[in-house]
Order: C-alpha cells, then structure tokens, then sequence
C-alpha cells in the first residue's frame, strides 16, 4: 500500500504528499507527521461500524502558513512542486480520484483534460495578500 503513497520533500522538509486512488489501507492509517498543520488519512472501519454521535469542544489552535488538500473528481491535472527557493522539485500527473496533500514550497497546475478539483483548505482566503507568484517554468 505504501507505493500509493508518494511524499515530496525538500532537505527535511515536507512539501507535498500524493495519495493515489488505489491506496486503501486495512486499517485506519494517518499520513501526515504530527507536527503537520493538517491531518489527512483513511479510516477505516468494518461492516456495522458506528462513530458514536459526537461534537468537537472548541479548541484554540495557532497555525502558521495555509495548508491545501486537493482531490481529483474529475479529469487529469500536471502539477509542479517547488522548494522554498523556487527550484522545481517534481512535475507529476494526477488523475481522478488521486489526492494531493500542499503543505511547503510552491505549487502550480495545468489542466491536461477538462478538471473538476475539490479543495479543502484552512481558510477562507482573508482578503490579504496571501498568494505570491513565482516564475513559472512552464511558459
């Protein structure tokens, strides 16, 4: 299973985590280290299962810097991932149903087909500059 599970690093940093469609663990499996700023991974849980109804207490967390996590619903997408120095590390295809973890670095996407993402982010965008565009290898 971990050969559907492809992590993109810079020195000891974590850029990017890919999760391809097929990976499917048997059991409940977390991805992300615990000192992400975002936690991403399957559950897994058997026939008649139950997650007991349930609320989360609030809880004040500081995080620093936006994490994204992409899904793949529809189409195929290249993205480029770069270190924090703007250096390209990998240039990739994902396809649907492949997940995308962006947690460093820079990142950038070209639709190969007609693409439908679903993006989870901590936000919403605040209004401020929050973006900053770096040169783009591809043009």
């Amino acid at each position: 299973m971990t050969n559907h599970i492809e992590r993109i690093t810079s020195g000891d940093q974590l850029i990017a985590m890919i999760i391809r469609d097929k990976a499917y663990p048997s059991k409940t499996t977390f991805y992300t280290p615990d000192e992400s700023t975002m936690q991403v991974g399957h559950v897994v849980y058997p026939k008649g299962g139950r997650i007991v109804p349930h609320k989360h207490i609030p809880l004040e967390r500081n995080i620093v810097g936006t994490a994204e996590t992409l899904m793949v619903r529809q189409g195929k997408v290249e993205v480029e991932l770069f270190d924090d120095a703007e250096n390209l590390l990998v240039r990739t295809v994902l396809v649907e149903g492949d997940v995308i973890l962006l947690l460093g670095g820079a990142h950038g996407f070209r639709m190969l087909e007609d693409a439908v993402l679903f993006e989870i982010k901590q936000g919403p965008y605040t209004g401020l500059r929050e973006k900053e565009h770096i040169h783009d290898p591809g043009q």
